[in-house]
């Protein structure tokens, strides 16, 4: 799908107009749970001090984003991207046929994505916080829990990742420099804004 460009008035070709989507918070968050989460998942079983200070500092984050996602800006709401399950399915089912509606916030499936990576990640931080206690030393189930959901939100990322990909594509516009900068193309008469 090609971008419609404006012409300026002295003929050169003017980028389409923009808007801001992402605040400063959800893009600072976004980035630094990806970074702080790769490191986490890296140094796992060799650097126990930096690892648990990471995961301190995801937890920290996570509270953060869930405080932000009832009173942040309008597309860091959960009421912007929460929708109910015949909505998403709706949703994947167009998208694998490339029809889907572009949407200036997260989409319903990336609203998915956005809980369950939540919860996947929530889940990782209590069970490492849990492996300190007294009451939990030891417990191998605790630590299985631990590593399975790493893998799990591993799993996850790699869905992100790939959704990222195609509703980029599919809509032609680089949702991860979106994610850097903040902005995405206008809505157009068709989009859901």
């Amino acid at each position: 799908m090609e971008i419609a460009k404006t012409m300026t008035q002295t003929g050169e070709r003017a980028s389409p107009a923009t808007v801001r989507v992402w605040d400063p918070l959800v893009r600072i968050f976004h980035w630094s749970l990806a970074g702080l989460f790769a490191f986490a998942f890296l140094t796992g079983d060799e650097w126990q001090q930096p690892h648990e200070l990471a995961g301190y500092v995801i937890a920290g984050l996570i509270a953060v984003r869930l405080l932000w996602g009832f009173v942040g800006s309008r597309h860091a709401r959960f009421a912007d991207f929460l929708y109910g399950p015949s909505t998403v399915a709706g949703f994947l089912a167009d998208t694998l046929r490339m029809k889907a509606r572009r949407y200036l916030g997260h989409n319903p499936a990336g609203g998915l994505m956005v809980i369950a990576l939540l919860l996947a990640i929530s889940a990782i931080s209590l069970t490492g916080w849990m492996m300190t206690l007294d009451a939990y030393w030891g417990m191998e189930w605790v630590e299985e829990l631990h590593e399975a959901t790493a893998y799990a939100a591993l799993g996850l990322i790699g869905l992100h990742l790939g959704g990222v990909i195609l509703a980029s594509l599919e809509h032609g516009e680089n949702l991860a420099r979106a994610m850097i900068t903040g902005s995405k193309r206008a809505p157009g008469p068709d989009d859901i804004a």
